[in-house]
């Protein structure tokens, strides 16, 4: 039965910075969240999803070895008294009748109470869970159990636990349910019949990995669930890189009756972070009997009710006359920007990743252009957050992480960003007789603001060579266009500039750790951005090969605004300065203008017969409204009133043929941060093809006919 009056319950949820199959790192960072929930006063803890062995096994499910290693980590964390006093909500894989299951399990003073397995797979995007996991399904009338491992009948005199659908109905009559991940977002959402049900305390244990903009969406999700069903509902959240492109970007919240109670942060350096709050559960009782149309489909849901009511010998909530601290105030939400977001994501994901890796830093050809520099500054806020964790706390983990990537003495903290940055980031102006001073200069000075390791060189010689080796092998010479060759002569000129830039970064990342008199090796950092991938404007083995490409999912107009945002948020005022200037590869010889100065007739956009503007429309409605020419092209129709349908056709036909011929670059790509929902990463993201019929015959026809009949109609309304 309910108790009546207030009833106080103090919850925790936590970020996780877990790492796919470090059981024993991860099984610390566990243990410290339930510490930390137990000395805040929290009698229920909450954790990611699939924590104990890491959300990103991946194909590493299909293996036996991985459920062992998770039931050792449970019965270690029970060793260890991560469930004395305090109910935990692990999530962790489990081998059920013949199938795989992404589970929550519920625990208390080293009994499992209760397992819920997951009935939604996340498919989508990045996602390929059901090549891992079953969706389980409920069998009716028929409440299953788990037969626990020997050894837990054992150590913990207990044979079996309940599994399935279901909810815990605690001694003290507090009701506490599960929700994971992906059943937040579908159209019949888990909570919903919980709600229903009577379940007061919803936990979603997730996977949620940053992607631009979408933390609102998820935001709204939770807030909107309990401002319509009333409740209290606790997300944690995975946080960092935990060995591929996404990077899980935390933000855990604790949510009640539509209010925010407790908010983790989204970009953030330490690996573990617990937050919570203190809920009347009188307050949810009330919110829901005020609501008369729930009231009536609950009385109607109690006779459907499908989950199993697993009653538990625990209470979670007190008195207020108990000591317990008074409930929870209503927070005001930190929200990033997307300038924000394109930049604390990428840092932090770097972060991770060469500190994981083993790496000494990083090495970036920067070539004063908007691309690279966005890079180049990712890399200098990584530093500044790092050197901030470090000098707040010199003992901490941060602080001993960043002295064995720096290769320092024990108790060192970098003074300033700069000195950390002159440790992990090298830089080069790999420039030819076609680059420009400006740009030279803006890469110095970029460098130097930022405090990197940075040298220029010329590659000319490497560029003569390679001429020259063609000529003896067939006598004859390449020139470019201006000069009288062909367009083959010409690319295969420019190419071979951009494809020797490559060449030199890996020779100067494995080398200059040597030239300093350190140890180690650094990662290549790639800077093609998202919409240069899907045009294929880009050299294939150029900036499309490097080790990492923190924007290769950010779109150029994102990237403009960020280098905006970040020349005056951390002074680097050249950033702006490299705004201003016009894109373009430098691969083609100057020309002089009208006044005889010298400059640059080569310009992106010109080269690429379309802009990045536009480029960004192609792509989000190739990806995320999943458009074929012809839909694109009556979308566009509309988008753009104010051109002909036969010169949208032209350009969605450009774009589709330019798309198809270079979709081969993509089987090559950089492992990208993953940060915008059109990119076209072949990888994990984006299952098409990449030998296309570049004439789109069937397509491009239909194309041209709509679009004459289009302008004809068009043509009539003006003149009638």
């Amino acid at each position: 039965m309910y108790q009546t009056g207030s009833q106080l319950v103090t919850v925790a949820t936590c970020n996780l910075n877990q790492w796919a199959l470090d059981f024993e790192g991860n099984l610390e960072r566990i243990l410290q969240s339930c510490e930390e929930a137990k000395q805040a006063g929290a009698t229920y803890r909450l954790g990611p999803e699939l924590e104990i062995c890491g959300y990103g096994c991946e194909d590493h499910f299909l293996e036996s070895d991985t459920f062992l290693h998770s039931w050792e980590s449970l019965e270690e964390l029970f060793d260890r008294g991560a469930t004395d006093g305090i109910l935990c909500d692990f999530g962790m894989p489990i081998l059920f009748a013949g199938a795989r299951y992404n589970c929550r399990v519920l625990c208390r003073d080293k009994k499992i109470l209760m397992i819920r397995p997951k009935t939604s797979m996340a498919d989508n995007g990045n996602y390929r869970e059901s090549r891992y996991f079953t969706a389980y399904k409920a069998p009716k009338n028929m409440q299953e159990k788990l037969q626990l491992p020997n050894s837990w009948a054992k150590k913990f005199s207990q044979k079996a636990a309940p599994f399935g659908v279901g909810f815990l109905q605690c001694a003290d009559g507090t009701t506490i349910g599960c929700e994971s991940c992906e059943e937040l977002w579908t159209p019949q959402s888990a909570h919903i019949d919980m709600a229903l049900s009577g379940v007061e305390i919803i936990g979603n244990g997730s996977g949620s990995h940053h992607e631009l903009r979408k933390l609102d969406a998820r935001l709204g999700l939770m807030i909107n669930a309990t401002k319509k069903c009333g409740g209290l509902y606790l997300y944690a959240n995975q946080r960092g890189c935990d060995g591929s492109r996404l990077y899980f970007d935390g933000c855990s919240m604790i949510v009640c009756n539509g209010k925010v109670l407790a908010q983790a942060k989204q970009f953030d350096l330490q690996d573990v972070q617990t937050i919570v709050a203190t809920v009347d559960l009188d307050d949810i009782r009330s919110y829901r009997a005020s609501i008369p149309s729930l009231g009536n489909q609950a009385a109607e849901a109690r006779h459907m009710m499908h989950s199993q009511i697993v009653t538990a010998d625990i209470e979670v909530g007190s008195n207020l006359n108990d000591g317990y601290p008074l409930p929870s105030e209503e927070i005001q939400l930190k929200l990033h920007t997307p300038e924000e977001e394109c930049c604390f994501g990428p840092a932090c994901w770097l972060w991770d990743f060469m500190r994981r890796s083993g790496a000494a830093g990083f090495f970036l050809p920067l070539s004063g252009g908007a691309d690279s520099s966005s890079v180049a500054m990712i890399v200098g806020v990584m530093t500044i957050m790092v050197t901030e964790a470090a000098k707040k706390d010199q003992k901490g983990l941060v602080a001993s992480e960043c002295r064995r990537v720096c290769r320092k003495e024990e108790g060192w903290v970098p003074e300033d960003a700069r000195e950390m940055a002159s440790c992990v980031l090298h830089t080069t102006y790999m420039g030819t007789e076609n680059s420009s001073k400006a740009t030279e200069s803006r890469a110095e000075r970029l460098g130097s603001v930022i405090g990197s390791y940075h040298s220029s060189v010329k590659i000319d010689n490497a560029v003569s060579a390679m001429i020259k080796i063609f000529q003896l092998a067939t006598g004859k010479v390449p020139q470019f266009s201006s000069q009288g060759g062909t367009i083959s002569e010409d690319l295969a000129l420019q190419n071979i500039q951009a494809r020797l830039r490559m060449v030199t970064a890996y020779l100067f990342a494995q080398l200059l750790p040597w030239v300093r008199g350190r140890q180690g090796f650094l990662l290549v950092l790639g800077s093609a951005n998202v919409d240069e991938g899907l045009r294929g404007y880009m050299t294939k083995y150029d900036c499309s090969a490097a080790d990492l490409n923190p924007i290769g999912s950010i779109s150029k107009g994102d990237l403009k605004r960020m280098l905006k945002w970040g020349a005056k948020e951390f002074n680097f005022s050249v950033l702006q300065e490299i705004v201003d200037a016009p894109p373009t590869a430098e691969l083609r010889p100057m020309t002089n203008d009208d006044n005889g100065e010298v400059e640059h007739s080569q310009t992106d956009e010109e080269d690429m017969g379309m802009t990045y503007e536009e480029l960004g429309y192609f792509g989000r409605l190739r990806k995320i409204s999943r458009c074929g020419p012809v839909s694109m092209f009556m979308k566009l129709c509309a988008k753009w009133p104010s051109l002909s349908a036969k010169e949208v056709a032209t350009k969605v036909k450009r774009f589709f043929f330019y798309y198809s011929v270079n979709r081969h670059k993509m089987c090559i790509i950089t492992p990208s941060y993953h940060a915008e929902a059109y990119s076209p990463d072949d990888n994990r993201f984006d299952l098409r093809q990449f030998l296309y019929n570049t004439k789109w015959t069937r397509q491009f026809n239909k194309i041209d006919e709509i679009a004459e009949n289009m302008d004809e109609m068009k043509a009539k309304t003006k003149t009638a």
